[in-house]
């Protein structure tokens, strides 16, 4: 049935069936008017054919033909009610929920088009007329309209805010200066709402720039995924010509190598997937401040900006992390694929020998240049002047007992401290017959005698009565070397938890800590009795006669340190 918008005039177009406006009328011969489909279904219901209103009785069905005389004054009066609709819509102009009404209207409250910060009333077209062609009221202040304008007056002199304390960072009005605010360095409204607004855009171009470096973090760990991405590719594709020719065994280690490689790379993007989900809602959060500082600039109303600017704390951003020094580091891959053809030495002697110099090679691009701490190194030492050289001298000089020191262990430190990233350095140990060396972390106890192992901050291999090689780990392990190594390469990377000790001419791994917790500064460590030590990029031992010797029984069996 069709719908109508029921008129103080339409009750002679209403069917008495439907009790709606006419659609397709049909007259009955007795006279009286029905929707064609009305009386259609009514007849279809009853046994007889009667009409609704006056229960006259049909023989036969009727025959029904559509009546156009009342069809087209049905026409009419939907076109005419349409119209009469449109008009009273476009004239009303009803304020709607979150609109301002205007102040003026009674009873239904029209949508109002501007406040006045003079008369403190919002006005609708109407309303506003006034305001526009009186010239007493020209002069009236108009903005865009805004609710509780009774805020805008002075709630102690019932008199507009106009000036603003900087004093006690509030609105004032006129009298304010002369009771509560008297002495206060106030102006105007509008000069503070210029320096308000110069201090927004100030802060809106930061947050801009601390959108942009984020959004530049984003690529930088994006392209550090990719590098991590094309180290793991490397080292699969390394891995899987190592273990081709193998047979089940060699199978199961490459799948381990594999599995192992792929789960650093997982970690590794995850760990860059956290970081730039946090900056994405970084991002997010300076977007939304930003937004919100956009509407306070393109806002005309000083009082408002002013307000809203001191209650949101507008110009401080929100808190965001220091990402300057946040990088996503591609996962250490050294001693993976060496440690799975171990297991296959006999078989494998020279492919492990070309593996491991190729791993030499990646590790000897982090080499770092090393020098002697003087005030770490033991009184019997002597240090040469470029901190390159120490050697153990005849007398034990008299130097401060400072706490970093070492007082009974002829031990020196490195200078340079390490708590990030990865460091290579090599030591030439020649012909010395006692040493020590690897890398402390900075609390380490330097008084008295010292245990060298992890569990004290000591990662570290030595050489003792000239033939015994042994890694401090705890407990110690005995180190059988084909041949006395010439040149000792120490690699460590923090992050991995990895320190590994090689053979430099031969190419050899000579042992690996893994495993590591790594919380402090690391420093290089070396130790030696009656032999010389020098520093260069390469490091180099070498065997001095002495008839000083420090350390006759330098080392226990409990791997203990003595002076």
């Amino acid at each position: 049935m069709a719908a109508a918008n029921y008129l103080s005039s339409e009750d002679q177009f209403l069917c008495s069936i439907c009790l709606d406006v006419f659609t397709d009328p049909v007259s009955t011969p007795c006279g009286h008017n029905f929707c064609k489909n009305c009386i259609t279904e009514h007849w279809n219901t009853n046994d007889q054919y009667l009409c609704p209103l006056c229960n006259n009785v049909f023989n036969t069905r009727p025959e029904l033909h559509v009546n156009t005389f009342i069809s087209e004054m049905v026409a009419q009066f939907r076109q005419s009610a349409q119209q009469k609709a449109s008009s009273s819509s476009s004239e009303q102009q009803v304020s709607k929920p979150g609109e301002v009404p205007c102040d003026v209207c009674t009873g239904t409250k029209l949508k109002a088009l501007k406040s006045c910060l003079v008369c403190l009333v919002s006005y609708c077209e109407t309303h506003l007329e006034p305001h526009l062609t009186t010239s007493g009221l020209k002069r009236h202040q108009l903005i865009d309209p805004v609710e509780n304008l009774e805020g805008r007056m002075c709630t102690k002199h019932d008199k507009p805010l106009e000036l603003f304390c900087k004093t006690d960072q509030t609105c004032v009005c006129m009298l304010c200066p002369y009771s509560d605010h008297s002495r206060h360095n106030v102006v105007p409204l509008k000069e503070e709402y210029e320096g308000k607004k110069a201090e927004l855009g100030k802060t809106e171009a930061e947050i801009q720039q601390m959108i942009q470096k984020r959004r530049l973090k984003i690529q930088e760990i994006k392209h550090s995924v990719d590098l991590s991405d094309e180290a793991a590719d490397r080292e699969i594709a390394e891995g899987v010509q190592v273990f081709r020719s193998l047979k089940e065994f060699v199978e199961r280690g490459l799948n381990e190598l594999i599995n192992t490689i792929k789960e650093k790379q997982k970690t590794t993007e995850k760990q860059a997937e956290a970081f730039i989900t946090e900056l994405e809602q970084e991002i997010s959060e300076l977007m939304k401040r930003s937004t919100e500082v956009e509407q306070m600039l393109r806002s005309e109303d000083h009082l408002h900006l002013l307000q809203r600017a001191q209650s949101l704390n507008i110009h401080q951003p929100p808190p965001t992390k220091d990402w300057t020094e946040v990088r996503v580091r591609p996962p250490s891959y050294e001693g993976t694929v060496v440690k799975a053809v171990v297991q296959l030495e006999e078989t494998l002697c020279k492919e492990m020998k070309k593996l491991v110099e190729a791993e030499l090679k990646r590790v000897q691009w982090y080499a770092v240049d090393v020098t002697l701490d003087p005030d770490t190194a033991h009184p019997a030492l002597i240090l040469s002047d470029d901190g390159k050289q120490v050697n153990a001298g005849d007398v034990r000089k008299n130097l401060p007992d400072n706490p970093e020191r070492f007082s009974k262990c002829t031990n020196v430190l490195g200078k340079q401290s390490f708590s990030s990233g990865r460091f290579y350095f090599e030591v030439q140990v020649k012909e010395s017959t006692e040493w020590a060396l690897g890398v402390a972390r900075e609390s380490i106890n330097r008084k008295g005698d010292i245990t060298l192992s992890p569990q004290n901050g000591y990662w570290t291999i030595w050489l003792r009565n000239g033939n015994e090689y042994r890694a401090l780990a705890a407990p110690s392990v005995l180190l059988s070397l084909k041949s006395p190594p010439q040149e000792v390469g120490v690699f460590v990377d923090y992050e991995e938890g990895l320190v590994s000790f090689y053979d430099v001419d031969a190419a050899a791994l000579i042992y690996s800590f893994t495993g590591c917790s790594f919380t402090e500064k690391l420093f290089p460590v070396f130790h030696t009795g009656n032999h010389w030590i020098s520093i260069n990029d390469v490091l180099v031992f070498w065997v001095r006669n002495s008839d000083f010797d420090t350390d006759t029984s330098w080392i226990s069996d409990e791997d203990v340190l003595y002076g």
